[in-house]
């Protein structure tokens, strides 16, 4: 769920990044929360339920 988090908001960015300057940085601190999802997965790897 959180790689899916993070595709979703990879693409809203790049999206805002290619046509959207005007909110440009609303997409970047998007970016930073999904980079932030991605750390923590990274960190955290998978857990036994």
């Amino acid at each position: 769920m959180l790689w899916t988090i993070f595709l979703v908001l990879l693409v809203l960015w790049l999206v805002g990044f290619i046509g959207f300057h005007v909110v440009a940085w609303y997409i970047h601190v998007l970016l930073i929360i999904a980079l932030i999802v991605l750390v923590i997965q990274l960190i955290g790897g998978r857990r036994a339920i």
